[in-house]
């Protein structure tokens, strides 16, 4: 075999933007894994962040996403790539449309629940029309992928499950008391009392008033808030005790703050979020949508309830942070056989070999 034809194939990953939601995330760590393993990868954003967060070193291609300087300025990249990796609707379509006729095959990378689509059926059958572009899409779970095989009529040797994944060592659970009370004020929060950390964006179906909700019926608990969150909804919180911290940089030092994690989504796949903080050691309290109980074991790394149901979110996280230490170390132990990223990559290297050498 000649060395250019056993030679791993080159990589560029594409994010819509260089913000810090799940894909991004996944993207990035999964980036610098394979350089860490001697891969030759690349990272590109199809656009500046629109909440205005610097590039954080990613090129950024053009000034939207599906803008004939985006696609033109991706296709160039791809040149010089075997295989691009799609991170998100958004890349889908610019991938699709960007690619057609380059002869660079591209994977496309979901992430949430293809069941729940907020667009309606004609976003439903475009997302489907793009799919087929791609030469093998990634689903998180296997549920995930038979939904994609079902909804979208793909090909059932097309779609591969490769769960989420996250570097380990970043999230680590506190090692004492006093490393979370130094965490609490690195973040500006209180030192003392139960804390729980809700992370998301301001999408209608992550269901922020549902937190809000959660907060007013345990006067006892303070809520640290990540993410996009508008006047409104902070606003809203007639407690004094959510905390805003808006994105972070990086979300390790708020998993070693607090005690819990609280999902209140209406739809989700496996969040990012879920992972980070399980890895850290945190139980969660989470609705039981999309693959969540993937993670999530109802009385045995925290609580899964009902989506919409506030009063029972409230009553399963007074318990959970009751029994947070034990509840937390299962969680812990769950995601590091499922959700690290060294099995996750060894995953991806495999299958960018095979669509690279179609």
């Amino acid at each position: 075999m000649s060395d250019a034809a056993s030679a791993p194939p080159r990589v560029l990953h594409l994010v819509t933007d260089p913000g810090r939601s799940g894909a991004q995330n996944l993207a990035r760590d999964l980036h610098a894994e394979l350089l860490r393993r001697g891969q030759p990868s690349d990272l590109r954003a199809l656009r500046p962040d629109p909440a205005g967060s610097p590039a954080d070193g990613i090129p950024v291609l053009g000034p939207s996403a599906c803008h004939p300087v985006t696609l033109r300025a991706l296709r160039a990249a791809a040149r010089e790539a075997d295989v691009v990796v799609a991170h998100g609707s958004t890349t889908l379509q610019a991938c699709a449309l960007g690619l057609l006729g380059s002869g660079t095959p591209f994977v496309y990378v979901t992430s949430g629940d293809p069941r729940y689509c907020p667009g309606g059926r004609a976003r439903r059958l475009w997302l489907a029309a793009f799919a087929h572009c791609a030469a093998a899409v990634s689903a998180i779970s296997d549920g995930a992928r038979q939904a994609l095989i079902q909804s979208c009529r793909l090909p059932a040797a097309r779609v591969r499950t490769i769960p989420n994944g996250r570097a380990t060592e970043r999230f680590r659970p506190a090692g004492s008391a006093e490393e979370r009370r130094c965490a609490r004020e690195l973040l500006g929060l209180p030192p003392r009392g139960p804390l729980v950390a809700w992370i998301g964006s301001d999408a209608a179906e992550k269901r922020f008033d549902l937190a809000l909700d959660v907060l007013e019926r345990l006067p006892d608990v303070h809520l640290a808030v990540a993410g996009d969150c508008p006047l409104p909804d902070r606003r809203a919180d007639r407690t004094g005790r959510a905390h805003f911290l808006g994105r972070l940089a990086d979300s390790a030092p708020l998993y070693r703050a607090a005690d819990a994690l609280l999902l209140t989504s209406d739809s989700e796949g496996v969040p990012g979020a879920l992972i980070e903080g399980t890895l850290a050691g945190l139980p969660a309290v989470a609705t039981d949508v999309g693959w969540v109980r993937d993670l999530v074991l109802d009385g045995v790394t925290g609580a899964l309830v009902p989506p919409g149901d506030a009063p029972a979110l409230a009553e399963a996280l007074g318990k959970v942070l009751a029994g947070s230490a034990e509840l937390g170390a299962a969680a812990r132990e769950r995601a590091l056989a499922r959700f690290d990223l060294a099995v996750v990559t060894d995953a991806w290297q495999l299958l960018l070999q095979q669509v690279a050498g179609r």
